[in-house]
């Protein structure tokens, strides 16, 4: 299996990067990004493009792939709805109309969020966006689409979230994790249940679009632990 990669340098694309890399049945990751993971790995080769708007200039280098794990985001805290709308639907629905049209039978996952409205129509900005965003990725005609909607996220294996707010919410929820998952299992999923998640659906789908972290979660059990 091929995969292209979106958001390597992100938190949750590390964790998902992570899992590719592990796996034996992937046989290459290209990242697309506008700076370099730091990595060498025999699987991974790194295209960096800067204009995440328009990605049809690449369209020989995007071909060829069997599944695109979509994890690119940002934070709608102190953003108008027109910006984050352009880099949360406008960045992602530019890869992916350029992707379904060279690699048709691909299988599309993106990572939104709970609490995302499919309506379109409710009070939250973030979530009326990331709902848009779905819906329209939903609508392309990829052999399949999924749709992962993680609560809160664990980061695994040393990996560090690049926003400082995030970074001071793990620092404080670190000590309550241990409760938390006793208590509400299905509330937490990590960084590499996300990444084995996202495998197990390129692999053989699943029944739902929308993932939320109980079904990544019974996802990632599913899959066979690879060697670290």
């Amino acid at each position: 299996m091929k995969v292209i990669l979106f958001g390597a340098t992100g938190m949750v694309g590390q964790g998902v990067l992570r899992e590719c890399l592990l796996d034996p049945d992937v046989t290459g990751v290209l990242s697309v990004a506008r700076n370099t993971t730091g990595q060498k790995h025999d699987k991974l080769r790194e295209l960096l493009h800067q204009d995440f708007s328009d990605f049809s200039s690449l369209e020989r280098e995007l071909t060829g792939y069997d599944a695109c794990f979509f994890c690119l985001g940002v934070s709608s805290a102190g953003m108008s709805e027109s910006d984050y709308a352009r880099v949360t639907y406008g960045f992602t629905l530019a890869a992916a109309t350029v992707l379904v049209r060279v690699n048709p039978q691909m299988t599309f996952v993106y990572v939104s969020g709970a609490g995302t409205d499919s309506s379109e129509k409710g009070r939250a900005m973030w979530a009326r966006v990331k709902g848009r965003t779905e819906n329209a990725l939903l609508a392309l005609p990829f052999k399949a689409a999924f749709m992962f909607r993680p609560g809160f996220i664990q980061p695994m294996h040393g990996i560090v979230s690049k926003t400082k707010l995030y970074r001071a919410l793990y620092v404080v929820a670190a000590p309550l994790l241990p409760s938390i998952k006793a208590l509400f299992p299905a509330a937490v999923t990590t960084t590499e249940r996300v990444g084995r998640a996202m495998l197990a659906v390129a692999r053989r789908g699943s029944q739902k679009t929308l993932l939320g972290n109980a079904d990544i979660n019974e996802l990632a059990a599913s899959q066979r632990a690879p060697s670290a």
